[in-house]
């Protein structure tokens, strides 16, 4: 319950000095003298009316106090919202290849592109998203889900070694266009996320790009990667060894795929600028929420102003017949 006009409940507050008067009217209204025995002033010859000579006022105080919450009104409310949803089809594409090893993200490539890719998972709730790696060849780690928890764990488990080795760039965005291409969302959305050039695959990376196009997919690709040297695992005679490799990252295609299908390509040189980058891409790809409030309220005062009516009529009848005569 709640009052339409809460301001006027400060009015109970003239109940205090009304209460006060009262206290001291009865007080001055009742004179002393001695008596030789009080025996006839006990309890058990006090007749049942001295004991209701209070009611009246009493009913009067609780009648003024129901007057002023009618007139604060009472109410009450039912809200509830009414809201529509609709999620975007998001196909993450991630290399696996070896150079992902390379350690100018912390700890790795590999590492940092699943971490953040977890994060983005997790605060697109209402999406459904799939997930397909590539390195030489390519396939589909998680098809589309709206079960995001089966999506991590399948993240989780990514490594390198599950794929031969090599860069299929185009591949890699192939399968995730063949994976969005029969979706009826309103936006679709491949994330490439690679730190190399294509040099695996039967298909380019530009004719993936016009695949993707011509079944309405925006691809946001992301270069991933220092410029210059990185530290990269490389396997030696005594075992694996930290070699600075040269980063070679194909940005003229990358940004070439992003220009043709409506999204925009990225360079990531550290973890911080990867965060930022699929922050930038959540912004970006908002879904429609359309939300309507509905609120519907009830007036509670008749209630409080029959009963405030009634107690006004209890105390004019006790004061004109049985309490008459009390003083």
């Amino acid at each position: 319950m709640q009052f339409a006009n809460p301001t006027y409940l400060y009015l109970l507050l003239i109940l205090v000095p009304l209460i006060a008067w009262y206290i001291i009217r009865m007080s001055k209204t009742q004179a002393s003298f001695k008596l030789a025995s009080t025996n006839a002033f006990n309890s058990k010859n006090r007749g049942f009316k001295t004991y209701l000579r209070h009611l009246p006022f009493g009913l009067r105080m609780i009648a003024i106090a129901l007057i002023i919450v009618v007139i604060a009104r009472p109410q009450a409310v039912n809200s509830w919202e009414e809201s529509e949803t609709q999620g975007i089809d998001i196909v993450l594409a991630l290399d696996v290849s070896g150079s992902m090893l390379a350690q100018d993200l912390q700890p790795n490539r590999l590492e940092a592109a699943k971490k953040v890719a977890a994060e983005f998972i997790t605060d697109r709730k209402n999406d459904n998203i799939g997930l397909v790696i590539f390195a030489g060849e390519s396939f589909t780690q998680c098809p589309m889900t709206t079960d995001h928890k089966v999506l991590l764990n399948l993240l989780s488990g990514i490594d390198f070694g599950l794929i031969e080795d090599g860069t299929a760039i185009g591949l890699g965005l192939a399968n995730a266009v063949n994976r969005l291409k029969d979706s009826e969302s309103k936006s679709k959305v491949v994330i490439l996320l690679t730190d190399g050039s294509n040099n695996r695959g039967q298909i380019a990376p530009l004719t993936a790009a016009d695949l993707a196009k011509s079944y309405g997919i925006r691809v946001y690709t992301i270069g991933a990667g220092t410029k210059g040297m990185a530290p990269t695992p490389v396997q030696t005679p005594f075992g694996m060894r930290l070699q600075n490799m040269p980063v070679d990252i194909d940005e003229k295609t990358l940004t070439e795929i992003a220009s043709l299908t409506g999204g925009k390509y990225f360079r990531a040189e550290d973890n911080a600028s990867l965060s930022n980058i699929y922050n930038e891409i959540d912004e970006l790809e908002k879904y429609l929420i359309s939300v309507q409030n509905v609120t519907k309220k009830q007036e509670l005062f008749m209630p409080f102003a029959l009963l405030a009516l009634g107690l006004i009529l209890v105390e004019l009848i006790l004061r004109r017949t049985w309490l008459r005569n009390v003083p």
